[in-house]
C-alpha cells in the first residue's frame, strides 16, 4: 500500500554490487522471526525506526548481543522482549481479577500488580541476557589459558600469528574458537589481522582478551618475542582465576558461619546442657 521509492524500482535492473564477502555472512534467519522478517520487513524496519525515536539504545542492544554470542537482531530481541511483558501483563490482570472477585483488592492494587509483573516480564529478559553474557565471558576465560599456550607453541614452532591463530581455531572447539574463526574470516577478506583482533576484542569486551590483542598488536608492530607474550598473558589470566577462586572460597566460608552460628551451635548448646537440667530436677 505504500509507495516504492526510485531505489526499489531501479535495483531489479542492476547487477548487485555488493562488496562484503560471503565469508562474513552469518545466519540471519532465527526460529521465531526469521520468516516474518521476510514477510513484514517494512513494517518491521519502520517499528525499528519508531523504537529508535524513543531512545532505546539499538546500538548498546547490538554489543549485547554480540557479548552473549546471539545472532538475532536488536528488532527481534525487543521483539520478544515486548512479549515477555505482554505475558507478564496477562500473568497480573488474571490474578489481579481473580483477587477482584474474592474481595480480596480493589481497581488501585489490581492496577498495580498488572503494571508490575508487566515490567517484571520486560526486566526479566534483558537480565536473563545478562547472566547468558556472564556465563559465555566465563567460558571464553577457562579457554583462553589453552588456547594462549597452543598459539605460543605453534609460533615457537616457526609460524605466524595468523597461521597460528588458525591453526588453534581449526583444531579446537568452544566459544573462543568461534570467535577465532570469525577473525580469521576477516582477514582473509583483506582486513589486517590487528585491526580483525581489535575488533574482536571490542566485541567481547573482556578485559584478559583486551591485553592479549594488545600484546600481539605490538608484537606484531614491533618485532617482540610473541611466544613468550602469550605464555606470561596465560599465566596471567591463570592467576586471575586462583585469585577468584580463592575470594569466592572466603565469601563462601564466611556464608557457611550463618548456618553454623544460628543452626548448629544453639542445637548443640541444648544437647549440652538439657541432660544436666534433667539431673538437677531428679535431684531435686
Amino acid at each position: 500500500m505504500r509507495r516504492p521509492t526510485f531505489a526499489d524500482r531501479v535495483e531489479p535492473q542492476l547487477r548487485s554490487l555488493e562488496s562484503r564477502s560471503k565469508l562474513l555472512a552469518e545466519d540471519e534467519t532465527s526460529a521465531l522471526f526469521g520468516p516474518l522478517e521476510r514477510l513484514f520487513r517494512l513494517v518491521l524496519a519502520d517499528v525499528v525506526g519508531r523504537l529508535g525515536r524513543f531512545n532505546i539504545s539499538v546500538k548498546g542492544l547490538r554489543a549485547r548481543l554480540a557479548q552473549a554470542g546471539r545472532n538475532e537482531s536488536a528488532l527481534e530481541f525487543r521483539a520478544v522482549q515486548f512479549l515477555w511483558a505482554g505475558a507478564g501483563m496477562v500473568v497480573g490482570l488474571v490474578l489481579s481479577l481473580v483477587l477482584a472477585w474474592s474481595g480480596r483488592t480493589n481497581a488501585m492494587v489490581g492496577f498495580a500488580f498488572t503494571i508490575g509483573f508487566m515490567l517484571g516480564g520486560y526486566l526479566s529478559y534483558d537480565y536473563l541476557l545478562g547472566i547468558r553474557i556472564k556465563r559465555r565471558q566465563a567460558r571464553i576465560l577457562a579457554e583462553f589459558p589453552a588456547m594462549a599456550e597452543l598459539m605460543a607453541l605453534a609460533v615457537g614452532a616457526g609460524e605466524s600469528a595468523g597461521s597460528a591463530l588458525d591453526r588453534v581455531a581449526r583444531q579446537s572447539r568452544g566459544e573462543l574458537s568461534a570467535e577465532f574463526a570469525k577473525v580469521l574470516a576477516q582477514t582473509r577478506t583483506g582486513v589486517p589481522l590487528v585491526t580483525a583482533l581489535g575488533e574482536f576484542s571490542d566485541r567481547l569486551n573482556v578485559p584478559a582478551l583486551t591485553r592479549f590483542v594488545d600484546g600481539i598488536s605490538v608484537a606484531v608492530n614491533r618485532g617482540t618475542p610473541l611466544a613468550d607474550v602469550l605464555r606470561a598473558q596465560a599465566q596471567d589470566v591463570r592467576d586471575v582465576a586462583k585469585r577468584e577462586l580463592m575470594e569466592a572460597a572466603g565469601r563462601k566460608e564466611i556464608a557457611m558461619m550463618i548456618p553454623l552460628v544460628f543452626g548448629v551451635l544453639p542445637l548443640t548448646v541444648v544437647f549440652a546442657v538439657f541432660p544436666g537440667l534433667a539431673l538437677l530436677q531428679i535431684g531435686l
